[in-house]
């Protein structure tokens, strides 16, 4: 089989201090995950439990869909609710009793918390499992939290599938799990690249309907698409499912890494292997060297916001040629992106969680040449004359896989050519 990516000559990062942030952070909050989970999920409606400041978000940040019946809503519960005063269970009965009276196409619902309970006065979970005794077997009720307090950006995702975990069937059946929201295009790809090879049967998380043919077992292996499902790798592993670790599928070394564990697991021959991966990846590989040629040689700060940063910061120092100075995470979960790590080269600082004010203490004495950070930062940074590219966008954007790889590495390159027009301009 093809050559394994080689370790970097410091010997990778798995084991490298990790600086512990716990101050005050600047995310997203995980309620943004709906927009683009109620796109994959076609029989799902997703109910948020909370305020009006709630429902405007998700509006606003999903744009609001004038001309098609919306899969995503909000339960307002008014200043009398969160105190206490009202009965919000009886309310939160009648807004479900009147959606699905409705809307009989509603085969999932998801009750998402946008506050902890203790703000909400609700305990969403015993209202799930009240209502899926009500509407069963034509609907299933779970519920997760999106709270901005509980969660960060892509936990939102992480929730909801960890949520599905449980209540799937159990399978005896030899199985790939690809799990991890994709849009429909990537996913396709992958699908397609995994069964030329003779792999199968290939299932994902999430399904598009609840009805898909889709259970797990002892003979389930899955693979993470994405880096931040850290609460879905662990109810995995509690249904017996056994997890392929392996760099994520960003940019051609990484896509290549990733279908070669898999590979492996099910037995595929190097030749097979070549045969199905060459022609993409001398795609990819161009791809990369024409939209690179702005970062080689650059320097790069990640700040802490998609759980992104590690497989982001392997791909743009190994195949861009960028030099990171932090690599920050909301999270770091070694079991995770440990290969990742691995293919790291000693020298960035690494810290997990987040006090801003330090962080960009830190950022702006180091002063890089690309910060990667989120929307509330990004304005005041680029202010002060530093380049940012908003993490929000690698998340909504086709990023995984090899004919996207030329595309990520544009959106890297993309800030630094503006920013090299604008200080032309502001000379000229």
């Amino acid at each position: 089989m093809t050559e394994a990516p080689r370790l970097p000559l410091s010997g990778g990062c798995r084991n490298e201090p990790i600086l512990k942030q716990r101050g005050q952070r600047e995310v997203f909050c995980g309620l943004t995950g709906i927009i683009w989970l109620h796109r994959k999920m076609q029989d799902a409606f997703f109910l948020v439990i909370g305020s009006r400041t709630c429902a405007h978000l998700l509006q606003s940040a999903a744009g609001v869909m004038i001309f098609a019946e919306p899969r995503f809503g909000t339960a307002i519960l008014e200043e009398s609710d969160l105190a206490g005063m009202a009965d919000a269970q009886a309310e939160l009965d009648k807004v479900v009793d009147q959606l699905l009276a409705r809307r009989t196409d509603i085969k999932q619902l998801f009750l998402v918390g946008s506050c902890p309970s203790e703000v909400i006065k609700l305990d969403l979970a015993r209202a799930a499992e009240r209502m899926t005794e009500r509407y069963a077997p034509s609907v299933r009720v779970l519920n997760f939290s999106g709270s901005g307090i509980e969660t960060t950006f892509t936990q939102g995702e992480d929730a909801c599938l960890a949520a599905m975990v449980p209540v799937l069937p159990k399978t005896a059946e030899r199985q790939l799990l690809l799990v991890g929201a994709l849009p429909d295009v990537v996913e396709e790809q992958a699908v397609s690249l995994l069964s030329d090879m003779g792999i199968g049967p290939i299932k994902v998380l999430p399904a598009p309907r609840a009805d898909a043919d889709l259970g797990l077992g002892e003979n389930t292996v899955f693979a993470l698409t994405q880096p931040f499902l850290g609460d879905t790798h662990a109810a995995l592993d509690r249904r017996g499912a056994r997890h392929l670790p392996a760099p994520f599928p960003f940019g051609e070394e990484g896509t290549t890494a990733w279908l070669r564990v898999i590979a492996e697991e099910f037995g595929v021959d190097a030749e097979t292997f070549d045969k199905v991966t060459a022609a993409p990846r001398a795609r990819a590989r161009k791809a990369i060297a024409q939209a690179s040629e702005t970062l080689r040689g650059k320097s790069i700060f990640f700040f802490p916001d998609s759980q992104l940063e590690i497989p982001l910061a392997r791909f743009l120092t190994r195949e861009c040629g960028m030099d990171a100075i932090e690599i920050s995470a909301p999270f770091i979960h070694k079991g995770i992106v440990g290969p990742d790590l691995d293919l790291l080269a000693q020298g960035p600082t690494f810290s997990e969680g987040q006090d801003v004010d330090l962080q960009l203490d830190r950022c702006r004495q180091a002063r890089p040449d690309l910060t990667v950070c989120g929307l509330g930062l990004a304005n005041p940074l680029e202010a002060e004359g530093l380049a940012t590219k908003w993490a929000i966008e690698l998340v909504f954007t086709p990023v995984h896989f090899y004919e996207q790889a030329g595309d990520l590495a544009g959106l890297f390159s993309r800030p630094l050519r503006r920013a090299d027009l604008l200080h032309l301009e502001a000379t000229t």
